[in-house]
């Protein structure tokens, strides 16, 4: 299966596209002993609020207005992060839908005080609904990938979307069998 990366000249919607740079962006944090866990290290939780927090940014910078996490795949934690590190979230549109786009994080942590180059300490992928006032889906621009790694992300998200479709099914499934069985759970 091929995964067709649109161009400016190739998007198929109503709505004009816009580039993956058009709504990138990055949200810096300094640690502190607020977020720590038991175990003196920056809790995972704040790590994820911080990666949520990007990521709707950047969901309601390219669809034009609120947007809301349908769901977070693949939160990766690589390393610890330790109080009094500077953290950056830096957040993509990677691929869009209809009326909704995956998000690509990557989180990168460094002291505050040296200058030494920031490691990558996580990453995510989150899916995000575009919605009106009423909390009704609205369509999203799509997005037009501008580098070879934009078009990379952009063919990865495709391959994501169809795992994440297919799960859903087999699992819906499984559970319309098991009942039809009258097994209950």
């Amino acid at each position: 299966m091929t995964h067709q990366v649109p161009t400016a000249e190739t998007a198929t919607s109503d709505i004009p596209g816009k580039p993956t740079s058009a709504s990138r962006t990055t949200l810096s944090h300094i640690m502190t002993h607020n977020d720590t866990n038991l175990l003196g290290t920056v809790h995972g939780g704040v790590i994820m609020k911080l990666v949520d927090d990007a990521a709707g940014a950047v969901a309601g910078r390219h669809s034009g207005g609120p947007a809301v996490t349908a769901s977070m795949d693949e939160m990766v934690f690589l390393e610890p992060v330790r109080v009094g590190d500077l953290v950056h979230v830096k957040a993509q549109v990677n691929w869009t839908g209809r009326t909704s786009m995956e998000v690509g994080v990557r989180v990168l942590a460094e002291r505050w005080n040296e200058s030494t180059p920031p490691s990558q300490v996580g990453s995510a992928y989150l899916v995000f609904a575009a919605v009106d006032a009423d909390g009704k889906p609205r369509a999203v621009p799509p997005v037009v990938p501008e580098t070879e790694r934009d078009k990379r992300r952009y063919q990865e998200a495709q391959i994501r979307r169809t795992h994440r479709l297919a799960r859903r099914r087999a699992i819906k499934e499984l559970r319309e069998k098991r009942a039809a069985e009258g097994i209950e759970d």
